[in-house]
């Protein structure tokens, strides 16, 4: 039977960024695949079968998991059909009646997976995935936003970002991936704030390690400067983000990678999955919006 259920797993796949860093992992031991696994769904489990608020019980196909038996189920290492999907769709149909069909926009810096994010939540919401950059090299008839930079400077891009946000900003149920840059220009915040924002608030670390795998062609910011690919893109984040650092902050949602990883009992952010951060997401938009609901109630109505 257990055998059974373990087949049904389901996990998203993403680069593990490990692969590509070009020296082994400093200090600890890794765990192998099967024990990460397992640890990764006890982690899920636990933290989306607390008590407390709202009715957290997961069924599938007649089996039920409730808050009351979860932790005794754990300890007996029991396996049940209980993955990552599954949680993020139940997720994006706790959080949905609450938009009220409004959008969602993800911002943070260069390479913290807003796209892939994005495309996520939007599938379980049943909501159009739009890529800020994207609609701006559409804009300039198919021009890359690397030739952008390299022909009109950076200023020009940035006023076509701006076109694009408020052109987005009249949409409804949309989720939309912003450049790295979207935040510095307050006027965007205008925009982005007829929906919810959402920050995705990773290392500077693991951001370089990242765009050093991949490299920095389609990154203008960054590709001009030589050197070690981790030790540049490292360098110039940093740079980047004692600009930018204080304007993620005017977002409505904060999802910290740090703070996933740590919940979940993971030594590295890399550890996480696409859809643990979806998770994440809709779990912080909804804090979110339940606190805007409140505030809405007059004192006396309470």
């Amino acid at each position: 039977m257990e055998a059974v259920i373990a087949q049904r797993f389901q996990y998203p796949s993403w680069v593990d960024l490990r692969e590509f860093r070009g020296k082994p992992p400093r200090g600890s031991l890794r765990y192998s695949q099967r024990v990460k696994e397992e640890k990764r769904f006890r982690g899920l489990a636990l933290a989306h079968l607390e008590p407390g608020r709202r009715n957290r019980s997961v069924s599938s196909e007649g089996v039920s998991c409730s808050a009351n038996n979860s932790s005794a189920l754990l300890e007996t290492g029991s396996v049940y059909p209980f993955d990552e999907d599954l949680i993020l769709k139940r997720k994006a149909e706790e959080v949905k009646p609450y938009l009220n069909g409004r959008s969602m926009y993800l911002v943070g810096m260069m390479g913290s997976g807003k796209t892939t994010v994005g495309k996520l939540m939007s599938k379980v919401l049943g909501y159009s995935f739009l890529d800020c950059d994207t609609l701006i090299e559409q804009a300039m008839d198919g021009t890359s936003v690397a030739k952008i930079f390299e022909h009109h400077g950076e200023s020009f891009f940035r006023g076509k970002e701006t076109d694009a946000l408020k052109k987005v900003s009249s949409m409804h149920q949309v989720v939309v991936s912003t450049g790295g840059g979207a935040v510095i220009r307050p006027i965007n915040w205008k925009y982005m704030h007829k929906g919810i924002s959402i920050w995705l608030d990773v290392p500077l670390e693991a951001l370089a390690h990242r765009i050093a795998a991949v490299g920095t062609n389609s990154r203008p910011l960054l590709h001009d400067e030589s050197g070690d690919a981790y030790t540049v893109a490292f360098k110039r984040l940093s740079t980047i983000w004692d600009d930018r650092g204080e304007a993620y902050t005017n977002a409505n949602a904060r999802v910290s990678l740090e703070n996933i990883a740590a919940k979940r009992g993971y030594k590295d952010v890399s550890d996480l999955t696409p859809t643990e951060i979806a998770i994440e997401a809709f779990e912080q938009v909804l804090s979110y919006l339940e606190n805007e609901e409140t505030m809405e109630i007059p004192d006396g109505d309470l």
